[in-house]
């Protein structure tokens, strides 16, 4: 038996777009690190202080619209639960991603263009064995109605709910075996999605103003309004189960464990992260074998894997 290696990019990869939130052009590189640097931003517009932001769980200071983490000196990067989605899913443990603004790009509102990115310069072993967290017991968190789950199981599984008002969503329900590349397949391009009405109190208050139905699926009651329509029919609980990689893969490592969501989001996974690492008995960190290797999401992930839309 043989243990797997941790990973990193090949060669830098360049993405530049809008902030969904802010509206402002930003650019962001994702480069390559050493054996347990584990994932940072590096805000290079920031001249003074500490511009070095860990991708942790206890570093997120707000999660309801979308997972922003700061650092002790302040310094924010916003929206970043797809770009973590994308290097979780292609197995990418350590990266340096630097940014000239407070918030990474929307893209199309998916992480397919991400995984294309980080597929075509590839991935490198490093020296050091890579470590999962394996789930030891069932830990849950709720708000109101939504919950957040983290069950014991032999490979990382999401299970998703979503219920909404709106008729073009409704209720939607998915589970995936987050094995061999299915995040690629099966998630990377669902984009994210709202109401009409959401937007325009969005953008009263200053937010989404980056937001076109270019970059994400807007709805309004039964009318779905961005030209060409849906990518899959339950687009929006796939995109919710994209989310939810994005924000486990601040846990600081894979998770061997099924993940179960109902009407859950942002804050409530950050919450679910929290408690789990409040609770030693209900985790372990192990060396990775090849074994367990072939349940990770990245592994055996291939370009031809990557949705046509990218």
């Amino acid at each position: 038996m043989e243990y797997v290696l941790q990973t990193t990019l090949r060669s830098p990869v360049t993405f530049t777009g809008t902030g969904l939130h802010g509206g402002a052009q930003v650019q962001m590189t994702v480069q390559p690190a050493s054996a347990e640097y584990g994932i940072w931003f590096h805000r290079t517009d920031v001249d003074s202080g500490n511009a070095l932001v860990p991708a942790r769980w206890d570093s997120v200071v707000s999660a309801r619209l979308c997972t922003r983490v700061a650092n002790s000196s302040g310094v924010e990067v916003s929206t970043i639960e797809h770009i973590m989605a994308a290097l979780a899913g292609c197995g990418v443990q350590n990266a340096l991603i630097e940014i000239d603004g407070p918030e990474v790009p929307i893209l199309d509102g998916s992480a397919a263009m991400f995984v294309k990115g980080i597929l075509s310069r590839g991935v490198r072993s490093l020296s050091t064995p890579a470590r999962i967290i394996e789930i030891l017991k069932d830990v849950e968190v709720r708000d109101g109605d939504a919950t957040a789950r983290l069950s014991p199981a032999d490979t990382f599984e999401i299970d998703f709910h979503i219920d909404f008002d709106e008729a073009a969503i409704g209720q939607q329900e998915k589970s995936l075996n987050m094995a061999n590349g299915a995040f690629v397949r099966e998630l990377s391009d669902s984009r994210t999605f709202c109401s009409q009405k959401d937007v325009d109190a969005m953008r009263e208050n200053g937010l989404a103003l980056g937001g076109t139905l270019n970059n994400a699926v807007v709805v309004d009651g039964a009318a779905i309004l961005t030209p060409g329509g849906l990518r899959h029919q339950d687009e929006a609980v796939r995109h919710k189960m994209l989310d939810a990689l994005g924000d486990l893969a601040l846990a600081g490592g894979p998770i061997f464990g099924r993940y179960t969501g109902h009407r859950a989001g942002h804050a409530l996974t950050n919450k679910l992260l929290r408690e789990l690492f409040a609770q030693p008995d209900a985790y372990r960190m192990v060396v990775c074998d090849d074994i367990k290797a072939r349940h990770l999401p990245g592994v055996g992930v291939r370009s031809v894997d990557i949705p046509a839309v990218a």
